[in-house]
């Protein structure tokens, strides 16, 4: 057996090989079970993120209730209006002072009601989110258990085919075969081509004369581009 048929019968069982990868990383059950795990990890960020918002909330109201102690302090000035007017105090003066006072009242109304509006949708979006973060996690383990068991017959399969090609391996050129891995490596698929003319049939690069006359001789060659393997 030439050494072109060695590595198109070790490439012809690793695209076996590469389709049982493939076939475990576009599984259904790969899909939920990711999908679930980034979901409760995001999750918990989010998390995070509304007890960080709660905190600031709480700033919100700390700061709210002493500006509303502060207010009623001020309005104590004001219970014995008609003894201070009595005893000669402008009333102009207290005039002006209920209506700041008011003003500051309907700016505190105001920041209550946003304060209160804010409180509500952090309520809400926590108890959204603890109904499905309680689902996603009742469901997270036969979603894992379910990928484990696909993945463990992908790789029973896996295995089968790689002690194949440990076999076959052996009557390839060590260069070659470290040429031919390294390029598996980098996802490249198929890695021997036959020529059916001057160009490499996989990225279109031309064939210097040199090149021409190796594969027109039988030899393998490698193209100066993609680096793949090609012969006639």
């Amino acid at each position: 057996m030439s050494q072109v048929e060695k590595l198109l019968k070790y490439q012809e069982a690793d695209s076996r090989l590469l389709k049982v990868e493939q076939k475990l990383n576009t599984s259904e059950e790969r899909k939920k079970y990711v999908q679930a795990r980034s979901y409760l990890t995001k999750a918990s960020e989010k998390l995070d993120q509304i007890e960080a918002k709660a905190q600031e909330l709480k700033s919100g109201i700390d700061r709210l209730n002493q500006r509303y102690n502060d207010l009623a302090e001020t309005l104590k000035d004001f219970d014995h209006l008609d003894e201070l007017v009595e005893e000669g105090n402008a009333i102009s003066f207290y005039k002006r002072s209920a209506q700041s006072l008011a003003e500051d009242l309907k700016s505190l109304k105001s920041e209550i009601n946003s304060l209160t509006a804010s409180i509500k949708e952090q309520v809400d979006e926590y108890q959204a989110l603890k109904k499905s973060v309680i689902a996603a996690q009742k469901e997270y383990p036969a979603l894992q258990a379910a990928y484990k068991k696909c993945k463990e017959n992908v790789q029973t399969e896996a295995e089968a085919i790689k002690k194949e090609l440990a076999s076959l391996a052996k009557d390839i050129d060590e260069d070659v075969l470290k040429k031919y891995q390294a390029k598996r490596s980098e996802r490249v698929f198929p890695i021997i081509c036959q020529l059916h003319g001057d160009v490499c049939p996989m990225c279109g690069t031309s064939l210097s004369i040199a090149e021409k006359e190796n594969a027109s001789s039988g030899k393998v060659i490698e193209c100066e581009n993609c680096h793949r393997f090609l012969y006639k």
